[in-house]
C-alpha cells in the first residue's frame, strides 16, 4: 500500500518548488526565469484583450457608436445622447461585468484548488443559487431593495449553501469525492432554485422585477450599484490572490501542507470567506451565472499549468473578458433587444462542460 501512495507526489511536487519560491529546480534557474517571463507576457496580452473587449462593450449595443465618440465621451464629454448613454449606462455596465467576471472566475479557481475537485463551480455547487435565494428572501419577504443591503443576504445564502453542499458531499467513508460534491451541489442547487420560484410565485411584483435578474443579466445596473458592490468584489479578489501560495502547498495534501508550514484550517477559512465575498457580491449584482467559474480555470490551467500563482491572476483577467464578450454578443444577436448574459454563458459553457465530463482524467487536479 505504501508504494501506491507515493505514486502521486510527482505531479504535486512539480508545484512545490514554485510554491515555495525556488528559482531553480530540476530544469534550472534560466528555464524558470524564461517561463516566468513568458507567462508574464501572456498575462499582459490577456489584459490587452480585456481592454479591447471592454471598449467593445462600451461602443456596441442596440445602438452602436464610433470609437471616436467613445473617446470623446471620456476626454470631452457633453450633453449629447451618445455621451450620456456611454457614461451613465455602458461604462457602469462594463465595469460591473469586469468585477462580476473576475469574482466568479476567481471563486471557481479557488474552489477547484481547495477541494481538488475539477467540477467545483459557484453555480454547479449551488453557491450562486444560495446567494440568489438570500436576495429573493430580502426582496420578496422583507422589502429590501437596496443592493448595499441585500448583498448581506446574498453572502448569508452563499455561505449556507457552501456549508450544506460540503456536509452532504463529504458524508460517509469515501469523503468529499469530486462526483459526490457535484451531485450534492446539483441537488442543493435545485432545492434552492425551487424555493426561489415558490417565493416569487407568491408576489407577482417581485417576480416581474427579478425574472431578468434570475436569468443572469448586467442590464439595468447603474453607477450606484457598482459603487455599493465594488468594495466587496475588490476585497474578495485581493484576499483570493493572496491564497495562491498556501493553495499550492495544499495541492500536496493536508499533511504535506502542514509540514511545509501552511495553516490548513486558516487557509480553508480564508478561502471560504473569499468565495463567499466573491459569489455573494457577483450574484447580488448580476444574478446567478453558470459556467464562468467552471470553464475558465480549466482553460487557464491548460495554458499555464497548475501553479496557483499564475492560475489565479490569469483567471481573474480571462473570466471577465469572456463574460463581457458574451454580454456584447447577447446585445448584438437580438437587436434592438438583447439576450441576457446568463443565457449566453450557458450556451457557450454547456458544450465545454460536456467535453470536460467526457475526459477520463477529469478528477485529476
Amino acid at each position: 500500500m505504501r508504494p501506491a501512495k507515493q505514486s502521486e507526489p510527482p505531479t504535486a511536487t512539480a508545484e512545490a518548488p514554485s510554491a515555495g519560491g525556488a528559482s531553480g529546480g530540476a530544469s534550472g534557474g534560466g528555464t524558470g526565469r524564461r517561463r516566468a517571463a513568458l507567462l508574464t507576457g501572456g498575462l499582459v496580452a490577456a489584459l490587452g484583450v480585456l481592454v479591447l473587449v471592454a471598449l467593445a462593450s462600451v461602443a456596441l449595443g442596440a445602438r452602436s457608436v464610433p470609437l471616436s465618440t467613445v473617446i470623446d465621451a471620456f476626454l470631452a464629454p457633453d450633453a449629447s445622447s451618445d455621451h450620456t448613454v456611454i457614461r451613465e449606462l455602458r461604462v457602469p455596465r462594463t465595469l460591473l461585468g469586469i468585477g462580476v467576471g473576475a469574482a466568479l472566475g476567481l471563486a471557481g479557481a479557488i474552489m477547484q484548488s481547495l477541494t481538488r475537485n475539477p467540477l467545483a463551480d459557484p453555480g454547479l455547487l449551488g453557491i450562486n443559487e444560495g446567494a440568489a435565494l438570500g436576495v429573493t428572501v430580502a426582496l420578496a419577504l422583507l422589502g429590501v431593495s437596496d443592493p448595499a443591503a441585500y448583498v448581506w443576504f446574498a453572502f448569508a445564502g452563499a455561505a449556507v449553501a457552501a456549508v450544506l453542499v460540503y456536509a452532504l458531499g463529504s458524508a460517509g467513508r469515501s469523503g468529499s469525492a469530486p462526483v459526490r460534491l457535484a451531485l450534492a451541489g446539483v441537488a442543493v442547487g435545485m432545492a434552492l432554485t425551487a424555493a426561489c420560484s415558490a417565493l416569487l410565485r407568491i408576489d407577482s411584483r417581485t417576480f416581474d422585477r427579478m425574472r431578468f435578474w434570475l436569468t443572469g443579466s448586467l442590464a439595468g445596473q447603474d453607477a450606484g450599484t457598482l459603487t455599493r458592490l465594488a468594495p466587496f468584489m475588490v476585497a474578495g479578489v485581493a484576499l483570493g490572490l493572496t491564497l495562491a501560495r498556501p493553495l499550492n502547498m495544499l495541492a500536496l495534501g493536508d499533511d504535506a501542507g502542514r509540514a511545509l508550514g501552511v495553516a490548513v484550517a486558516r487557509t480553508r477559512l480564508l478561502a471560504g470567506v473569499a468565495v463567499t465575498l466573491l459569489c455573494g457580491s457577483a450574484t447580488a449584482a448580476a444574478g446567478p451565472l453558470w459556467f464562468v467559474g467552471l470553464a475558465v480555470p480549466h482553460a487557464v490551467r491548460a495554458l499555464v499549468g497548475g501553479d496557483q500563482r499564475w492560475v489565479l491572476p490569469y483567471t481573474a483577467v480571462v473570466a471577465p473578458a469572456l463574460l463581457l464578450a458574451a454580454d456584447v454578443a447577447g446585445r448584438l444577436v437580438a437587436r434592438p433587444g438583447e439576450v441576457q448574459v446568463g443565457i449566453m454563458c450557458a450556451l457557450l459553457g454547456a458544450p465545454v462542460f460536456m467535453l470536460m465530463a467526457r475526459r477520463r482524467r477529469l478528477a485529476a487536479l
